[in-house]
């Protein structure tokens, strides 16, 4: 059920649905009369479209999130093992029609974690997500990593069931040391998830959409640019406010402290 509400709802709370919706309705409004509250409701759309698309909006919402983990310090030790948070990582319907592996949006996750299991051979490499499973294992293997090293795990659909049924998957022991492979944006939700789940992992922050603070002061070069990253950015946002209300995580932002685990 909260998967499909989230997924309900999340659609109804994106900016640019709402920016388009307000002009649909100016629209609906001109046709059947109210022409001054149609034509409001279209100037104040269309104003929405080009303030987010060209104010770096998307970039002041995205960065605390980019920003709230560094990077992971190698000097502590290698890792027992990694694990890579699937959605997007390879676009398994295009990778069945074409036959080939088409990375995704977030094909970040899947490089990083490549790179990882090269540079720490005894390392396990954990997978978790629908969909994805069978074309992730050809991307390792075609890289040169073992097929004996990856771990598929294949029910998760969010990022609560990554971290429930990769911990009963892997069975953490004390002492041992796991990365979380996820976009930075993502990875306050992760790993407060994560940590509410008994799960203590380390963070492997990839994909950052902003290149730090500058990018508070930079217009947008594309209106779909501005607009798309303040998409990504409001949906987090909001996932996490969601995650805490209904105790998925035990803080609303999540940071690099170990406090929050119960």
């Amino acid at each position: 059920m909260f998967y499909v509400l989230s997924k309900f709802l999340g659609f109804f709370l994106v900016p640019s649905n709402i920016m388009v919706g307000l002009g649909l309705a100016g629209i609906a409004l001109l046709a059947i009369g109210y022409a001054r509250a149609g034509r409001w409701l279209i100037v104040a759309s269309i104003v929405f479209i080009a303030a987010v698309g060209i104010l770096p909006i998307g970039s002041g919402l995205t960065l605390p999130l980019e920003e709230r983990f560094p990077h992971w310090d190698a000097t502590r030790g290698p890792p027992t093992g990694v694990i890579v948070l699937g959605g997007g990582v390879i676009n398994s319907e295009i990778s069945a029609d074409r036959g080939n592996i088409a990375l995704g949006d977030t094909a970040d996750r899947i490089i990083a974690a490549v790179e990882l299991a090269r540079r720490y051979p005894s390392a396990r490499v954990v997978f978790t997500g629908q969909n994805e499973s069978e074309f992730v294992i050809r991307f390792f293997e075609e890289l040169d990593v073992s097929r004996d090293r990856i771990i598929v795990e294949r029910k998760s659909r969010n990022t609560t069931e990554n971290a429930a049924f990769t911990k009963q998957l892997v069975m953490p022991k004390p002492g041992e040391r796991w990365l979380l492979v996820t976009s930075a944006m993502h990875m306050p939700r992760a790993v407060g998830v994560f940590r509410k789940a008994g799960f203590a992992v380390d963070a492997y922050p990839v994909g950052y959409q902003t290149a730090g603070t500058k990018d508070l002061w930079t217009l947008s070069s594309a209106l779909m640019g501005g607009i798309g990253i303040t998409d990504r950015a409001v949906r987090e946002w909001n996932a996490l406010l969601v995650y805490w209300i209904t105790g998925r995580i035990s803080v609303l932002f999540p940071g690099p402290t170990m406090s929050e685990i119960r």
